[in-house]
């Protein structure tokens, strides 16, 4: 199922079809590996990882993901970009420091490892809370975002699953802690396994609670989940929204990506966002729930693919953001 916007950064002629369909590179039989490279930021330990040569395409993680959960995709592009995925803090194997975890430091660390690395711009590409987080790059660094890509993403709406709620609450650390143990996250995910087998499309979502579970047995990386999770969504539901702002992508071109078996936060919130974002495309991937990285990645790359060979990078400068803001800001005296 696809959506259009008006945006001419999208034609939809059979040349434009046929050009996207060459541009796309799925051999992943000569591709490189996924090099896993660390850095030391203001005193902590940085990881990402980087595939591939050409333009570069940013891909920021979910909430308990890390960046090797991004591989299948990044093999599937790193012939035609250079493909960067670090771990946020606090996730993967990156430091779980006791800090701020909310989506402008998370942001800002990225644009320092970007700055450290030689990366000036790039196209931003952020899953589930990473689509929080790049959509928070953009607004903080818009002279750096050649493109945004947001993928099942948080900040478009208030509903997300009762899961993360509950794990908002008060005293949710001791119950986490029990929930965490192998055995418990080994059960959930052979009970999820039985029932893909059987054709029950709920085994995908309990497979996606114990792969969430997993990384979460350290006691540094539960105290980070929480710390991020309580920056972005309380008892009542997700409590950051952009919604306000969408307007600001005028002129970047945009594209939103929803598994429609996502069942954490709903296909909803990416249609009401595309009528809010002038120039933006919204597809979505019937195979995938919210984790399309890793339950549809050839369907995931294709559309990234695509996205990318179809748009010209945007480039903001700082008067051109003055005049977005200014617009809207009615500037007048009160006194």
């Amino acid at each position: 199922m696809v959506f259009w916007g008006t945006s001419p950064h999208y034609p939809l002629s059979a040349a434009s079809k046929s050009a996207k369909r060459d541009a796309r590179v799925f051999s992943m039989s000569a591709s490189p590996a996924f090099e896993v490279h660390e850095a030391n930021l203001h005193g902590h330990r940085a990881v990402y990882r980087v595939i591939g040569s050409g333009p570069n395409l940013v891909l920021i993680h979910g909430m308990i993901n890390s960046s090797r959960h991004w591989e299948e995709v990044a093999r599937r592009l790193a012939g035609s970009y250079r493909v960067i995925a670090p771990d946020l803090i606090g996730h993967g194997d990156a430091a779980t420091p006791r800090g701020d975890y909310s989506l402008g430091a998370h942001a800002a660390t990225i644009r320092d490892l970007l700055t450290t690395i030689g990366v000036e711009r790039a196209t931003i590409v952020g899953h589930s809370l990473g689509g929080g987080v790049a959509m928070q790059f953009f607004y903080q660094f818009p002279q750096r975002t050649e493109r945004l890509v947001l993928i099942s993403s948080g900040g478009l709406g208030d509903d997300v699953s009762p899961l993360l709620r509950g794990a908002a609450l008060p005293g949710s650390a001791a119950l986490l802690r029990l929930a965490t143990r192998p055995q418990v996250v080994g059960g959930l995910a052979a009970a999820g396994a039985r029932l893909r087998s059987r054709g029950n499309s709920s085994g995908v979502y309990l497979q996606a609670v114990a792969r969430a579970l997993g990384p979460l047995q350290e006691p540094g990386s539960r105290r980070a989940f929480l710390q991020t999770l309580r920056s972005v969504i309380d008892v009542q539901g997700q409590k950051v929204s952009a919604r306000d702002r969408l307007y600001l992508l005028g002129e970047m071109p945009t594209l939103i990506v929803w598994g429609e078996r996502d069942r954490t936060i709903p296909l909803k919130h990416g249609l009401e966002a595309q009528h809010s974002i002038p120039n933006c495309r919204f597809e979505t991937l019937p195979r995938a729930a919210h984790f399309p990285n890793l339950e549809d990645p050839e369907g995931l790359a294709e559309v990234l693919g695509s996205f990318m060979a179809t748009t010209s990078p945007a480039h903001i400068v700082d008067s051109e953001w003055r005049d977005v803001i200014g617009r809207r800001a009615r500037l007048r005296r009160v006194a």
